[in-house]
């Protein structure tokens, strides 16, 4: 082979190098159990809502496999299954989003966020504002699709991190997880018109790593990457993170805070 020729292939390698890593990288996070810790919160409302209707309180364990089930990311419609496989009987869904409201927000969920005295305050977070600092740094385009009520969304984004108008689909902006609507509409948005190297959705339950396979099989022309990681409640983090594994996902984690690593280590799906 001539060394003009070994020249051309080698710059024609580089420059195809360059290309794939200007293109967008997208990173799309899931909420509860991602960016903030809801066992004292949602969990906890979930728990008392139930316990309100029936008078029994399901535990930690009984939640987890209900949501290892993979259909139940809504928490007001797990609160009515578990009722419903209690054998209790309960009015209606509104009654019940009342209920579970009222202890969660502890106010107006449309009022001011100073006014709320529900579980909503009990929540710490698992990553800061300076985490996305770092991921703007690297390039990376990021944002939010969640099951949380808007103005719980908004309220941990917004004003517990401090993130400007943060890109985000919440509850009522697209289908329930694991439909991938929602996760698509973000990623389209995101890539602006482009391609992207990859686009990764991090998440904590069985419905998360479904909506990226679901994805997958809705837009196959996109590089979608599942990551998985454990929530702050849970003990057994290697076990839980092989059953997702197992389920598809493509990646685990053992914290949210684990990307920022993995990236500057030059992640690739």
């Amino acid at each position: 082979m001539s060394a003009l020729k070994t020249e051309l292939q080698t710059t024609n390698l580089t420059a195809a190098k360059k290309n794939f890593l200007v293109l967008p990288a997208i990173l799309l996070f899931d909420i509860d159990g991602v960016i903030r810790d809801v066992a004292g919160s949602y969990r906890r409302a979930l728990q008392v809502t139930v316990e309100h209707f029936s008078g029994w309180r399901p535990t930690a364990a009984v939640i987890d496999a209900l949501k290892a089930e993979g259909n139940w990311n809504n928490d007001w419609d797990a609160s009515l299954e578990l009722l419903r496989r209690h054998g209790t009987y309960v009015p209606s869904r509104r009654a019940l989003i009342e209920v579970f409201s009222g202890f969660y927000f502890g106010g107006d969920p449309e009022g001011n966020p100073t006014h709320w005295q529900g579980f909503i305050g009990d929540e710490p977070l698992l990553v800061d504002r300076v985490f996305f600092e770092e991921l703007s740094r690297q390039h990376i385009r990021w944002g939010f699709v969640s099951g949380a009520e808007p103005p719980s969304a908004r309220y941990v984004l917004q004003q517990r991190l401090g993130l400007s108008d943060p890109p985000l689909i919440a509850m009522g902006d697209a289908p329930d997880k694991p439909d991938p609507s929602g996760l698509i509409r973000l990623a389209e948005q995101l890539a602006a018109g482009e391609v992207p190297r990859w686009i990764a959705y991090i998440g904590d339950t069985v419905a998360d790593v479904q909506t990226v396979l679901n994805a997958r099989e809705r837009r196959p022309e996109f590089p979608w990457i599942s990551i998985a990681v454990a929530p702050p409640h849970i003990t057994d983090v290697v076990t839980y993170n092989r059953q997702l594994q197992q389920l598809g996902a493509d990646h685990t984690l053992g914290a949210t805070r684990d990307l920022l690593p993995m990236i500057q280590d030059g992640f690739t799906p």
